[in-house]
């Protein structure tokens, strides 16, 4: 580092350095031991002359919620086993294709349903039209290739005239190395960091393939999270404007009888999380299956972690069991892109081919010499675990972050819930993104970030991948993640597109091991946090210690008592028992 001289200079942070505080905090780290949280739970209790059971021992990797889409339809069930009627995801929605394709009739407004409801497909819809707009505002372009054009790469007109729509004009680095080599039939490794314009890279020639032989369930796009997926759908639907095609989304949250309708209905394009597309396949009947053994394109989007086999939560079980039902590679294209090459994307260069068939295509822009833009300015603020939550209040009143958009990622949802209700409290415009919350209240949240009605977003690991939400100023490592490569994808959400951003890392005692990997990863040095006449740890113990201690417990009163953010009480379900 260029301020932390060694690791000793980190670890000589004592408590004579800190505020003092005679209550422990919640803290979601893995150093957090239980005799601190115990401590919090009996400074509540005292107060209220119970214990509070607040859970902040979850495993690390709990926010996955995708990766199991299994076990979100256990969110679906009644108490009485029954499945609870959840109508999420739209079975089938209308595309845009080339004229060739058949043309729909224009969808009429539905009615909208009230908060707390059910979601829709009107819902859906709306939500999806929300999300194009704002992005259609703001969008802002990465860095691209002014030699090249779409023309050059062999992409046809009303797709080039498509993306000019758009304001996409040339392509970017990965962009022009994977186009034209998918366009001629190869199977592609394409690696960038974020915000590249990896989805146009595989979007384009899809559509492009399907306009010239079109068929039922053409391509199966699979991807990480709910949201990512949700976004590549409103990318497809962009970029195939202003023609008609159909699509199918797939994911955990939604109701399945209503996606096996609209898997039945035979889609040119599914989108899909792996849990629940595996779902699919063991619950459907031959009609689903024989489908998707006709797809021409595979594509994995963020493959590293969707081939990961660490950990408990690991997606290649889910792969798995789609790949037992999709041609053979020899028979599709297959189609990998992440910001972060890793052994397992690359061993796709194994993987047999038909005779005749041209060898997997690589193409890597910038994955390990640059694996963050030079426009990311990194720092870190040395604290203490017990006083995490003070800080956090005063690095958000510091005055250049009072109106900066801010999302702030921590390890667990259950310190996500924490946070959202304490920044509540605390009169921070404050949202938040982890599994545990409903789709509807997931997309609900994001839109509210997207839209600036929250200028803080707090988020699990979920909202680390692929999201292109515009114009984030700030990324704070509230709890810094164990793997390198994740704190890549987190950082990734700002400073997209040539555009400047901060990440800022609050580093305790225990965490001086992973920032050394982390800037051995990054092949850059974090710098001390500073800003000109700001002394966070003098506003801690002048203006935090006492207003934050009694918000923190006014949060954890909150989570005890099922209260939503706001203070009001969440409806309770009432099962009547027989006398």
């Amino acid at each position: 580092m260029a301020k932390i001289k060694s690791q000793r200079q980190l670890v000589s942070m004592t408590k004579d350095s800190s505020p003092r505080q005679p209550a422990s905090e919640p803290h979601s780290s893995d150093s957090d031991s239980s005799d601190e949280e115990s401590d919090h739970l009996d400074a509540v209790s005292s107060r209220k002359k119970r214990k509070l059971s607040v859970d902040f021992s979850q495993e690390e990797g709990d926010d996955e919620d995708d990766n199991q889409d299994e076990s979100d339809d256990d969110d679906d069930v009644d108490e009485d086993g029954g499945k609870m009627k959840q109508p999420v995801a739209k079975p089938t929605f209308a595309f845009n294709a080339p004229s060739r394709i058949k043309r729909h009739p224009a969808k009429g407004d539905s009615e909208r349903i009230g908060k707390g409801q059910p979601v829709t497909d009107a819902e859906m819809e709306d939500a999806v039209q929300s999300v194009a707009q704002a992005a259609g505002k703001k969008r802002i372009l990465a860095p691209t290739d002014q030699n090249t054009t779409f023309e050059s790469l062999g992409v046809e007109p009303w797709l080039v005239q498509s993306l000019a729509n758009l304001a996409v004009k040339r392509p970017t680095g990965i962009q022009k190395g994977c186009i034209g080599e998918i366009l001629k039939g190869r199977d592609c490794i394409g690696g960038s960091r974020t915000g590249s314009g990896k989805t146009i890279a595989f979007a384009v020639p899809i559509l492009q393939k399907y306009a010239q032989d079109p068929s039922a369930i053409f391509a199966v796009v699979l991807t990480a999270t709910r949201e990512l997926a949700l976004q590549i759908y409103e990318q497809f639907k962009a970029v195939s404007s202003p023609h008609v095609l159909k699509a199918a989304l797939i994911i955990g949250g939604s109701d399945m009888r209503s996606q096996a309708i609209a898997l039945a209905q035979r889609p040119s394009i599914v989108i899909a999380t792996p849990g629940r597309l595996a779902d699919h396949i063991r619950s459907s009947g031959e009609d689903t299956i024989c489908g998707l053994r006709r797809v021409k394109f595979l594509v994995l989007d963020e493959a590293d972690r969707l081939l990961s086999s660490k950990g408990p939560g690991s997606m290649l079980p889910h792969i798995d069991e789609c790949m037992a039902v999709l041609p053979p590679p020899e028979d599709r294209q297959t189609l990998l892109f992440t910001a972060t090459v890793t052994p397992e994307v690359r061993a796709l260069k194994e993987m047999p081919t038909r005779p005749g068939k041209e060898p997997v295509h690589v193409c890597e822009v910038d994955t390990q010499v640059l694996a963050i833009p030079d426009s990311l300015k990194q720092s870190y603020i040395q604290l203490t675990v017990t006083h995490r939550e003070h800080f956090l209040h005063e690095f958000l009143l510091t005055a250049a972050n009072t109106e900066r958009s801010i999302i702030i990622f921590v390890n667990r949802t259950s310190t996500a819930q924490f946070l959202h209700h304490l920044l509540r409290l605390l009169d921070h415009r404050v949202t938040s993104l982890h599994s545990k919350l409903r789709q509807q209240q997931r997309i609900d949240n994001l839109g509210r970030f997207r839209a600036s009605a929250a200028r803080i977003l707090v988020a699990t690991d979920v909202a680390s991948r692929g999201l292109d939400i515009p114009e984030v100023s700030v990324v704070v490592n509230y709890d810094l993640p164990r793997d390198p490569d994740d704190y890549i994808h987190r950082v990734g959400r700002t400073a997209r597109a040539g555009r400047k951003g901060e990440a800022v890392n609050f580093v305790g005692q225990r965490d001086v091991e992973l920032v050394l990997a982390i800037e051995k990863r990054v092949g850059r040095p974090m710098e001390k946090w500073e800003e000109e006449g700001v002394n966070l740890e003098t506003r801690v113990i002048r203006d935090s210690l006492k207003l934050v201690s009694e918000k923190k417990r006014e949060a954890l009163l909150n989570i005890e008592e099922n209260r939503e953010v706001g203070g009001r009480r969440k409806r309770q379900k009432l099962k009547l028992g027989a006398e």
